[in-house]
């Protein structure tokens, strides 16, 4: 157990450091190096789609037990549990989301809300939920304009406070919106209820996966100039099935490598350090924003979006590290982040 734990923390880590990347390029600038600003967007949407999966995979770890002892106390427990911590998320999203419009915590609270109807859900039913929610996105394409209050000149929402307009963000064409990117935390609860001590099932779901992610490419740039390029695109606005597919993949390339490398080399310090990072992967996620952007923000306001992306890159790679020391420093005298030491005195 403590292995596998061990290489989800390091996956969770693993889809920080992306995230702030992916952030820090768009908030500061991504103009410049071609291979830079390639190897800066290849995290596009990916990253966050494995924070995502990674919460499905640690609510089943939550709820195993329950689940295969078929005990209604502890299963009841665990839903009242996951419930607080989805309001909690919810605030704080909420909250986030003034500093940050392409907050996910407010709609990863949603996700996780709507997954206590599924913790008994068969594997089966998991996987079909998931296919059933990458498949419906492009029918809701069909029915709604997904530019509906978008400003993309600045990636605005112009009704995000409205009653209308926030449940239309939130669940069509909002940056995370639950249809269909529920589907990643639904992905995490059935990887989460496999054999995760197996490593062949380990090592044939990475095999798979990569070969999936890879195809799926070469769909993409197959279809780049025809009159499919778009619904065969890779970008994560809008969410569609080709973006899906390689999101699912990717999320299940990183958590079983993880698994995997840290499973062979627990010991080492690069496998340790990233195991304290992912521990506080929820402070480095405000952080990111508050500190790593807010910084450059009040030095000088003017130039947030028209850095060089060597700049960028560089500043999220500086970041990252810092995050990284600051978590190995922290967890020599405390268990849980800041954030997350919030968290567990609001919902226990």
């Amino acid at each position: 157990m403590n292995k596998r734990v061990v290489g989800i923390d390091v996956a969770r880590a693993v889809s920080i450091i992306g995230m702030i990347i992916v952030n820090f390029r768009i908030a500061l600038g991504g103009q410049g190096t071609e291979w830079m600003e390639q190897l800066s967007g290849f995290f596009d949407g990916k990253a966050s789609a494995t924070f995502v999966t990674l919460a499905g995979v640690g609510i089943a770890f939550m709820t195993n037990s329950a689940v295969k002892t078929v005990d209604a106390m502890q299963l009841k427990a665990a839903r009242m549990h996951i419930i607080k911590r989805s309001a909690f998320l919810f605030v704080v999203g909420l909250s986030y989301y003034l500093v940050w419009p392409a907050d996910i915590l407010h709609y990863y609270a949603i996700y996780m809300l709507i997954l206590v109807l599924l913790l008994r859900a068969s594997g089966t039913t998991l996987l079909i939920v998931t296919g059933l929610l990458v498949s419906l996105y492009p029918l809701l394409l069909f029915l709604f304009s997904y530019e509906t209050a978008w400003d993309f000149t600045t990636f605005s929402y112009q009704d995000f406070w409205t009653p209308v307009g926030f449940v239309r963000n939130l669940f069509f064409n909002g940056f995370h919106p639950v249809v269909p990117w529920l589907a990643f935390m639904v992905l995490g609860l059935w990887f989460g209820r496999q054999d995760l001590t197996d490593t062949r099932f380990l090592k044939k779901t990475f095999v798979y996966s990569l070969v999936l992610f890879l195809a799926m490419h070469v769909v993409s740039y197959a279809s780049a100039d025809g009159v499919y390029g778009r619904l065969f695109g890779l970008k994560p606005m809008p969410p569609l099935p080709v973006y899906m597919i390689v999101g699912c993949s990717f999320a299940l390339i990183v958590i079983t490598g993880c698994i995997i490398v840290s499973r062979k080399h627990e010991k080492h310090i690069a496998i340790r350090s990233l195991k304290k990072t992912g521990q506080l992967a929820l402070t480095f996620y405000l952080a990111h924003v508050i500190i790593g952007m807010g910084v450059l923000e009040e030095l000088n306001p003017s130039r947030m979006g028209t850095y060089p992306i060597e700049f960028a890159l560089s500043y999220a790679v500086i970041f990252a590290i810092s995050c990284i020391v600051f978590a190995v420093v922290w967890t020599k005298y405390r268990t849980r982040g800041p954030l997350e030491w919030i968290m567990r005195r609001f919902t226990g």
